[in-house]
């Protein structure tokens, strides 16, 4: 039996080497990936490439916390141009039509391990 490597997570670093409201690039699975830490202590990964600049600096971007439709979203917005993503799903919380891969995130014994891209579910 062979392992699908996309499936395997990837040891990225220890959770408090995230500071709070940051982030952090890594490469998994030959993907720039950027990692997140919020106020709460939750941690997000999402490709590290912004789609309206042409560039990976997402890891660089601020993190916040929006009210969309009631619902608390946590988010990153582009340190280029400012466009914001749901630090959950990927989708542009201001361009709705345009999304970036969002990937599974397990902490475990303080230390973050980034895996697939989740599933996208269409509505």
């Amino acid at each position: 039996m062979t392992l699908d490597p996309t499936r395997q997570m990837i040891e990225i670093c220890p959770v408090d080497a995230i500071d709070v409201e940051t982030g952090v690039a890594a490469l998994v699975h030959g993907e720039a990936v950027a990692v997140f830490r919020t106020y709460a202590g939750d941690v997000f990964a999402l490709s590290n490439y912004d789609p309206f600049s042409h560039a990976s600096v997402l890891s660089r971007g601020i993190v916040g916390t929006r009210t969309v439709d009631g619902e608390s979203v946590d988010f990153v917005a582009s340190p280029i141009y400012k466009e914001a993503f749901d630090l959950r799903t990927g989708i542009c919380l201001d361009k709705p039509e345009v999304s970036i891969a969002a990937y599974e995130v397990v902490v475990r014994e303080g230390v973050v391990y980034v895996g697939s891209v989740k599933a996208v579910v269409e509505e």
